[in-house]
């Protein structure tokens, strides 16, 4: 029988090497992102977690992490709110003068845990790696902006708020936050959450809401009326605090969902530095503002016409052991935020 040559045989190229785009994920796998069906990407999605969950030398948050970071939380914070109303409620000298300088106050905090921020950030850039910068792309520039803005007006209407309602409000009143940092990521942001989740916040604001009240109730039967002017006022700077607290979060929620490489550190010290940047201004100017009619108004005017800037530096000199609290009020609240970046951000 004659021999007879086969037809070579015509190898086509895989399709896995030519069709779509391509994308080789943290299992291994070659997948082809077009043609990938909505079961398929489920699939791989879940496959490459566990895959970057499980994968050695990764940073896990341990048990240990959990704990310190909490523990940490804590112990700064309420360190942090104790030295704040001792600053704001303690007198000194035979004039009972009392620490009523905020901005200065906040700026000192904002330049600590800014420098605090851009020590993290290094701290925690690898090895032959260059460290981030606070404002890697121009991008997010304006929200961290909006963020610096909104985060430096908060302090001010909380501590205005106080000279009308008593602490515990405030603290309970404080705890409300989720309810306008979900408003605005829906208002504002577009974003849509699980029925549950609305249900988990109106049922935590409720419970505050009516705790809040009642104790008040009794505060106002036993203290023969109070002056309810006086306290509405106060829970209009605060609910104005609260507004801006919701913006501040819920912007940083989006810088972080628009950059996903935007670290934690990278937050911290870019909001402090920009936060004391525009407060450091405004102690600068306020023997100006002091004297314009928005400045009367919002009785920007604590220090008798002089600046808030050198009224606050004559009085520690005139009481230098405040200086101590108020570097402890700095420090707890830059620890505090390490704490945070380290359990949360990171």
């Amino acid at each position: 029988m004659a021999r007879t040559k086969a037809a070579p045989i015509r190898r086509e190229p895989s399709s896995e090497y030519t069709a779509g785009e391509l994308k080789r994920t943290a299992s291994g796998r070659v997948v082809e992102e077009e043609n990938e069906t909505v079961a398929e990407k489920v699939e791989r999605e879940i496959a490459d977690a566990v895959v970057v969950v499980t994968e050695p030398g990764k940073k896990e948050a341990g048990v240990v992490t959990l704990v310190v970071c909490v523990a940490g939380i804590y112990a700064s914070f309420l360190t942090w709110a104790y030295l704040q109303e001792k600053l704001t409620t303690t007198t000194h000298g035979p004039n009972k003068e009392r620490f009523k300088f905020s901005v200065f106050l906040l700026t000192i905090q904002s330049l600590f845990a800014g420098l605090g921020g851009l020590f993290f950030t290094w701290v925690s850039t690898p090895k032959g790696e260059r460290m981030k910068s606070p404002v890697p792309n121009r991008g997010i520039l304006a929200p961290l902006l909006l963020v610096a803005v909104t985060n430096a007006l908060a302090a001010p209407f909380g501590y205005a708020a106080l000279g009308h309602i008593d602490y515990i409000t405030f603290i309970l009143a404080k705890s409300c936050k989720l309810l306008p940092v979900m408003a605005l990521h829906v208002t504002v942001f577009r974003k849509r959450y699980p029925l549950y989740k609305y249900l988990v916040v109106a049922a935590v604001t409720t419970g505050v809401a009516v705790f809040t009240l009642h104790s008040g109730s009794k505060k106002h039967k036993a203290g023969g009326g109070g002056n309810s002017g006086q306290t509405g006022w106060g829970m209009l700077l605060l609910g104005i605090n609260l507004l801006f607290d919701g913006l501040t979060n819920s912007t940083q929620d989006y810088i972080f969902g628009v950059d996903r490489s935007y670290t934690g550190p990278q937050m911290m010290a870019a909001n402090n530095l920009l936060s004391g940047a525009l407060t450091g201004g405004y102690l600068l100017m306020s023997p100006w503002l002091v004297r314009t009619g928005v400045g009367r108004w919002f009785g920007m005017d604590v220090a008798g016409g002089g600046g808030e800037l050198v009224a606050a530096l004559e009085f520690l000199g005139r009481h230098p052991r405040v200086w101590r609290d108020v570097l402890g009020f700095a420090v707890c609240g830059c620890v505090g935020q390490v704490f945070i970046c380290e359990l949360f951000l990171s």
